[in-house]
């Protein structure tokens, strides 16, 4: 019999950051010491007040089905976490409870993009953004930026962007891969654009919401004009690091959300139980409480990034949110190091893995050829080790 998978799974890019942590994990099984710099993955443990709530609901015998869009405890929870954090104004309708805020985003994009619809993705953009497009049959349209303007585009580059095919904008800050924030007065900039195109869509995805450094986090919902045609998303994987709880959430219009919960209906139905309650004592929380988590990944900035300038070649701003450095290392493009030809990011980040042992993730996945991903949501000894093991193979 022949193996005859579809089209859509042949034609699917693998992700990038999976696929070098797979690499990492390969080399680390034939006793590599890797130092694993690729995943966006928080190194803290669940603070251990979400951790009693789960607790609770085991012993409280939460173990059935869960309603498709979530438990209403939780999206009461999560409304009033959008009023608190982000003045906006949601009711529980307009909230749907998905298995990670990925999930969210596929929803959203399968209910709202026809075959043909064009969806454009401000670069550098999180690495699924474009697969999840091209599984609905849109067209991914990257908006290109880069290190001189911040990794942040001009109201002029998305109105030249828009055409009668634009369906959706997708945007998202603090940005994954380049820690970028956009303030409130470029968000109102961008906004002016998209009210002179009312049937374009916004997917603002704020899942790093609480990680940032001194910029005020502002939500493009916030903004009146907006309201109505933006689907926020967030979700509790980074700053609470719940990442393997699998819970993330939408607030959007309500006739998107009852779509959307249709769509996850007969997909995966109602996200974990146990976690779900988790997320209650999460939420109502006071932001304070996982201040440390912030304050640590702000010291490993300032350290990785003076530990980084010091590498020549290696062209650096400084993120002001999320937990990455995005560096420029096109000056190696063409170079030779150690008998490998270094003909773009990709070669860069796989010249690391084999000779420094650390892994990164190439800048190509995320619409920027001339960057690499480095997560610094490692220890202050790995990052150290890791940047030194980098030195010594380009030098």
């Amino acid at each position: 019999m022949k193996k005859n998978l579809s089209d859509r799974i042949s034609n699917l890019p693998v992700s990038a950051t999976l696929a070098m942590a797979a690499k990492a994990r390969e080399l680390k099984s034939q006793g590599v010491n890797v130092i694993g710099l690729s995943l966006g993955e928080p190194d803290f443990n669940t603070p251990t007040f979400i951790k009693d709530a789960a607790i609770q609901a085991v012993n409280d015998n939460y173990n059935s089905y869960t309603p498709v869009d979530g438990y209403v405890e939780l999206k009461e929870a999560i409304c009033r976490k959008f009023k608190r954090d982000n003045n906006i104004d949601y009711n529980p309708s307009q909230i749907v409870v998905s298995t990670g805020a990925k999930q969210s985003i596929a929803n959203a994009i399968q209910v709202l993009i026809n075959p043909g619809d064009d969806v454009l993705l401000v670069a550098p953009y999180w690495v699924s953004y474009s697969a999840i497009v091209l599984l609905a049959e849109g067209n991914p349209i990257e908006i290109y930026s880069d290190i001189n303007t911040e990794f942040k585009i001009t109201p002029e580059q998305l109105e030249a962007a828009i055409t009668p095919q634009t369906k959706m904008v997708v945007i998202n800050s603090p940005n994954n891969p380049s820690g970028s924030v956009y303030t409130e007065a470029e968000y109102r900039a961008l906004a002016a654009v998209l009210e002179k195109h009312p049937d374009i869509y916004v997917l603002s995805d704020e899942i790093y919401e609480h990680i940032n450094y001194g910029v005020p986090h502002f939500s493009f919902a916030q903004i009146p004009s907006m309201y109505d045609r933006t689907l926020t998303i967030n979700g509790v994987a980074k700053a609470f690091a719940m990442t393997g709880w699998r819970i993330g959430y939408m607030g959007a219009p309500e006739w998107i959300a009852k779509a959307c919960t249709k769509m996850q209906g007969q997909i995966t139905s109602g996200a974990n139980c146990i976690a779900q309650r988790a997320t209650i004592a999460a939420l109502d929380a006071p932001v304070e409480n996982i201040k440390y988590m912030i304050d640590e990944f702000s010291s490993r900035r300032e350290m990785i990034l003076q530990l980084l300038d010091k590498i020549d070649g290696f062209v650096l701003n400084q993120p002001k949110g999320a937990f990455y450095v995005f560096p420029d290392i096109s000056h190696y493009f063409g170079k030779t190091l150690k008998g490998k030809s270094i003909e773009n990011a990709s070669d860069f980040a796989i010249y690391l893995l084999e000779e420094a042992h650390v892994a990164t993730v190439t800048g190509d996945a995320f619409g920027c050829p001339n960057n690499i991903r480095i997560s610094y949501a490692a220890s202050k000894e790995d990052i150290s080790e890791a940047v030194d093991r980098i030195k010594r193979v380009l030098s």
